[in-house]
Parts: structure tokens; sequence; C-alpha cells
């Protein structure tokens, strides 16, 4: 297959790279980056061979008498530089540390800091790093090798993403990483927008008004901020760093701590930022990160998933379509669909589905509690994210129920389904069993703003 002739090359700079640069861990705290870990947290055999399939790849296999028939893959972006606001906090941290210069005996973490370049510019605001490029290149070629029948010439590609440009950058990389594999015309094929999909969030005016812009709607967030977990970690490092821990706040320790996340994924290094933080400093930053995450995007307030079954029904109505098509005979018309968004794409999709729900909310003060929790976002959404729907057509089965079947992957690993805890359903199980989200979840109702006059808390 031309694919894999693509990939010789790719795996040969790959590796060649990976012998250049240093073998880093950021002292043990990179486990603990919440949604700016990078993919290789989830998938550590990756760091040997970016290419590797993995051991996920023999528990996966199906039946020899099942041929998939339909792929649809939602990815979130590769590694990206910081945004503006987050290179402007650690700008206003790093100018603090130069306007107080510290003895270096004294004060050894602020003297190196102080020293270090900062070379962070606003421009960058979020944009994909060479990183990303590479995250999404080697997935394309792991995809593909992984379902060699659906990623064979002349299969058609419907690639599409969001209006955002590390998005839209994370769609072209994909496709170069297949190589001239498929009949598209050229390597440089358009990636279609679609934000409605993509960025179903945005156009959600209940999710807008009562969650995205109601500061009320984050209070375990802030509360947590104060907290005395927060308190410990902020006194600590306003002392490491010879400050006032009047000058520090939340989001000051945030930034330096997601600087060290951000020098990791982008430049494969241990920054000097990392040295402000043991491994329980970072479990309970990586706690302030996964209740924004549950709270804005996951199982804090219902319309934050809600707002996703626009497109999880967009991802059934393809997969009816590919059945209908296979009973009647037909070519499969979209056998390859792969949509480019965004963590705050794939996480609510997922907790409208139910995966990775803790008996307990996750609040301010219960942190303790939540030290084994399920929802931890850096294993769920790291970038490069990707939850993957493939639709089966089975030969030799006993009922004709069993003739189509769904496997579904989330970063590359079999995911048991809630009704069978099984990796493999039927497709008739499935959408039996998210029949309601299938039927009565409607996004212009769910959406809609209460027309009584009510508190944005009191509705949520």
């Amino acid at each position: 297959m031309a694919s894999r002739g693509a990939a010789a090359p790719l795996r040969s700079a790959t590796l060649l790279l990976l012998l250049l640069l240093p073998a880093v861990a950021s002292a043990g705290l990179s486990g603990y980056f919440g949604t700016k870990s990078r993919y290789e947290e989830v998938n550590p055999h990756l760091v040997r061979d970016p290419l590797s399939l993995g051991p996920a790849a023999a528990a996966s296999r199906l039946p020899a008498a099942c041929a998939p028939l339909q792929l649809r893959a939602l990815l979130r972006h590769g590694t990206r530089y910081p945004t503006a606001g987050q290179i402007r906090r650690l700008s206003d941290l790093h100018g603090r540390l130069l306007r107080r210069p510290a003895a270096a005996a004294a004060c050894p973490a602020a003297a190196d800091l102080a020293a270090w370049q900062m070379w962070y510019e606003e421009s960058l605001d979020g944009r994909l790093a060479p990183q990303g490029w590479r995250d999404m290149e080697h997935l394309a070629c792991r995809l593909a090798a992984r379902f060699p029948a659906l990623f064979a010439a002349r299969r058609r590609l419907v690639l599409a993403s969001s209006s955002t440009h590390r998005c839209r950058q994370s769609g072209a990389a994909f496709r170069r990483g297949l190589g001239p594999s498929l009949s598209l015309g050229s390597d440089e094929m358009e990636v279609e927008v679609n934000d409605s999909l993509m960025r179903f969030f945005d156009h959600c005016a209940k999710f807008v008004a009562l969650v995205e812009e109601n500061k009320a709607a984050m209070y375990q967030v802030d509360a947590f901020k104060e907290g005395p977990e927060m308190r410990k970690v902020l006194e600590k490092v306003a002392s490491a760093l010879c400050l006032p821990v009047e000058e520090l706040n939340a989001d000051l320790v945030q930034v330096a701590f997601l600087t060290c996340s951000f020098e990791l994924a982008i430049k494969n290094v241990t920054s000097p930022w990392c040295s402000l933080f043991s491994e329980e400093d970072a479990k309970v930053l990586e706690y302030l990160n996964d209740l924004k995450q549950y709270w804005k995007r996951g199982y804090g307030y219902d319309i934050n998933s809600r707002s996703s079954c626009i497109l999880f029904q967009d991802i059934f109505q393809h997969l009816d379509k590919a059945v209908e098509e296979s009973k009647s005979s037909k070519p499969i018309s979209s056998p390859l669909i792969v949509q480019v968004g965004h963590a705050e794409t794939l996480q609510p999709l997922l907790a409208l589905m139910g995966f990775f729900k803790d008996d307990e909310p996750l609040k301010a003060n219960n942190y303790v509690r939540q030290a084994h929790r399920k929802f931890r976002s850096g294993r769920i959404v790291p970038y490069a994210a990707n939850l993957v729907f493939v639709l089966y057509h089975c030969d030799q089965v006993k009922t004709s129920k069993e003739e189509y079947q769904v496997q579904m992957l989330l970063n590359e690993n079999p995911m048991p389904f809630h009704h069978s805890n099984e990796t493999i359903s039927t497709y008739a199980d499935l959408k039996d069993y998210y029949k309601d989200i299938l039927e009565n979840c409607h996004f212009k109702e769910e959406c809609e703003l209460p027309k009584v006059n009510i508190t944005a808390v009191d509705e949520l």
C-alpha cells in the first residue's frame, strides 16, 4: 500500500529526531498536565517508536469474517503553543522576577528563572507547534496501518475541522501523513471548515450565556483556587521565588506550571519552571484543571454535554447511511470521515455517552476523596486525542442483528461499551442503548435560552 511506503522515511526521520533529543520526564510531573498533556502520556510506547501500534493492536482484532465499512474519527488538534492570554501572564510573572533580582545563593530557582529566555510571543497565540504537525502525521500513519482496507488507494476521505488555525493545520498535517495513497487530487487538499459540529458549543446560546460567560458557573473552580491545597502550593512557590505571597495568585502559579508542560510538549526539554513544583503540587494543579473541565465541559452542568447531541446524532446518521448502502450492495459513499476539533469538542461528547463519570461530583472541598477519580482530562483529551468509531460488516453470523458491529477507540485503545462492558457491540444494541439521545435530544431546543426571568445558577 502506498501509505506504508510513505511511512518508511517518516519513521527513519522521526527516530533520528528522537535520538537527538534528550529523554525527559519533567521531574515526574508529566502525568499531571491535564489538557496540556502530551499524547505519549496515554500511549508511552510511542516515545520509543511514534509509528508503533502498541500492545492494544492485538487485543482489538475482530473475527476474520468482519470487514470495516466506515471509520469516523474525531480528533483534537496536535500540540499547540500557549494562547496570547497565557503568554501575557507568563510575561507578567517573568517580569516580576526580573524587577526583583534575587541572590543566586538565597533563591537559586528565582535566579535560574530570571536568566531563562522568554521566547514566547503573543503572535504564537495557540497556533500549532511543529510537534503538533508530527502528532497528526504520525496518527494518520498509525490509523492507516491499523485499518489498511479503509485507507487503501481510491478510497474517499472527508476531512473537516473547526475554523481555528491549529485545527485547520492539524487537518492538513493528518492528510500529509497519509502520503499519496488516497485519490484526492493533490497532497494539499482543502480542509472543510465545519464549526456547527466541531464548535457546537459556540452555537449553543444556553451554554454561552449560562456557562461560558457566567462567572458564577465556575464557583467550584474559584473556591478551590482560594482553598487550603492551592494556598499551600502558592506559599511554596512564593518562597522558592523569594516573592511576597501577596504578589502571586493561583492563575500566576498555574501559568508557571503550564510553562513546564509547554516546554516538554513543544521542545521536549525539562524547563526550569518545573523546579518550582513537586509531584504533590502537580496533583493539586491537575485537579484545578480538571475542575474547570468538569464544570465547563463535562458533567458539571447538563447543557455541557447536551449541546453535543448535534455531533452525536451526525455520527449515527452517517453510520445509518453506511448500513443502508451495504444492505443495498452499494459502495459506501463516506468510508472515511476525519474531523479535527478541540478538547472542548470531545469532552462533552464523552460525557453525553456516559464515560469517565465518577460517583461523586468533582468539587472544591473533595480533592482528597477524588484522588482515584475517573475524570482526569490528561488521560482523556491530551493533545491529538482521538475518538474513533468503526462500523463493520460481518459474515458467518448467527443472527441478522450481528451482521453490523461497531468498535470504539479512544486514543487508539478499544473502549468497553456501557451496555455490555465489551469492546465490540452490534450496531442495533448500541443504537438501542442511546435511543433517548438519538431521538429526543434536539440541539435547537436544548440550547434555547429560558424565556422566564431566572438567574443563571438557578437554571443550571
